[in-house]
């Protein structure tokens, strides 16, 4: 080989030496060979100093090199190559899968009740019944297009699960769909978390001077004075707003049902003017639960006062978190009420009052100072005489109160 291509060779490498590792070097010597033919080697090995046996490394990892990059140019499609995506061949896989979840499944506010409790595998099984083709990987997938993650629990169950729990949950959102339709009012009832008055640490942070954190009680005995509240909600699912009432009493049936008749009287009559039923979705247990007499017959005089139909909906044992107002209102008020010490009446019922979302919700509280003796019962005689229907799925979760004719 001429001795000026050595020499330009040897200029080259010393410019780049520098700037190149150990494996630059031998792929910059291969690339240099691969430009000559007999001898090359022996040339490039001369003007470099590399050794021969690296050279020949670096020629192997070019090869493998070009060839990968040849397999790789095979494989890239044309524009619009390969398989459809799923949506496209059935537009209507993703309102079907919607629809499926739709109803038991949680968290969207378009919907009364959204809880999912089916797996992909059953949506799958659900989807293919209808007509439409996916496995349960490819659901997961699709889930995921519409806005559902896999969430870790929270507290959301209480006990074993009732064999019908998801027949009630779908009985549920048919019946508030149904009211909701015809402009009849539809509120969501629980009792919040009880509550100690007073100079407490209550969870949360808020913003403060550096060093200077609002000093509380170092301890959490009730203040015998102040005592606890009971903060009794009532949520209109439809209006986005709600009303709470801040018992200092026992939290009772008869309190239950008070609170429920002031929601009404401030702010039901003049929303739904025309309203004939009222639909109430309440948890299975507590001041409202299904098995309570005096709760159905405070909701009784309720009917025969504001001449309505009342229908109660419970949520299946062991489901007393996923009542709508837990999520839609009594999160935003513990939100809003973070870090600051519950130091009085007045002081909780601003807090409660002062609660809004960027959704628009609204909520409205009012002290109730009145008694609720505990211990009320309820004769058998009572309760017959008391103009309630029960549903032919589950009467006792279901079941409607009418006016009574003679009041």
């Amino acid at each position: 080989m001429d001795v000026t291509v050595e020499l330009s060779i040897k200029r080259k490498f010393q410019m780049l030496e520098v700037i190149l590792d150990e494996r630059s070097r031998r792929l910059w010597a291969a690339a240099e060979v691969s430009q000559f033919g007999h001898g090359g080697v022996s040339a490039v090995a001369r003007a470099t100093g590399l050794s021969r046996t690296t050279i020949y490394q670096g020629m192997r990892e070019l090869e493998k090199g070009e060839a990968e990059q040849k397999l790789f140019t095979h494989q890239i499609r044309a524009p619009g190559g390969g398989r459809q995506r799923l949506t496209k061949k059935d537009p209507q896989i993703m309102a079907c899968l919607q629809k499926l979840v739709e109803p038991t499944s949680r968290g969207d506010p378009e919907s009364p009740l959204r809880w999912i409790c089916k797996s992909t595998r059953q949506l799958a099984d659900s989807l293919k019944q209808q007509g439409h083709t996916a496995g349960r990987q490819k659901v997961s997938e699709l889930l995921k297009e519409l806005g559902y993650s896999l969430q870790a629990n929270r507290k959301t169950l209480e006990g074993r699960n009732h064999i019908d729990r998801d027949a009630q949950f779908n009985y549920i959102n048919r019946q508030v769909e149904e009211h909701q339709k015809q402009g009849q009012p539809v509120i969501s009832v629980d009792t919040k978390k009880k509550e100690q008055v007073g100079n407490f640490k209550n969870s949360g942070r808020e913003w403060h001077l550096k060093g200077e954190p609002e000093e509380v009680r170092d301890h959490d005995f009730m203040d015998r004075e102040l005592g606890k509240v009971n903060p009794y909600g009532v949520f209109d699912q439809t209006a986005n707003i709600g009303w709470v009432s801040v018992g200092i009493d026992h939290d009772t049936a008869e309190f239950a049902v008070e609170s429920i008749r002031r929601w009404w009287f401030k702010m039901g009559v003049a929303r739904y003017p025309d309203a004939r039923e009222l639909l109430v979705t309440a948890d299975g247990g507590g001041s409202n639960g299904y098995r309570v007499r005096l709760w159905k017959v405070a909701l009784q005089k309720l009917s025969d006062e504001i001449g309505l139909t009342i229908q109660v909906c419970h949520f299946p044992p062991g489901t007393s978190k996923w009542n709508k107002i837990e999520h839609r209102m009594f999160s935003f008020i513990s939100m809003n009420w973070r870090g600051k010490p519950l130091i009085s009446h007045e002081v909780i019922v601003n807090l409660i009052g002062s609660t809004c979302t960027k959704s628009g919700l609204m909520v409205k509280a009012e002290l109730d100072t009145s008694v609720y003796p505990k211990g009320i019962r309820v004769s058998d005689k009572e309760l017959s005489e008391l103009n309630l229907t029960r549903a032919d799925f589950h009467g006792e979760w279901n079941y409607s109160l009418a006016p009574n004719c003679s009041s």
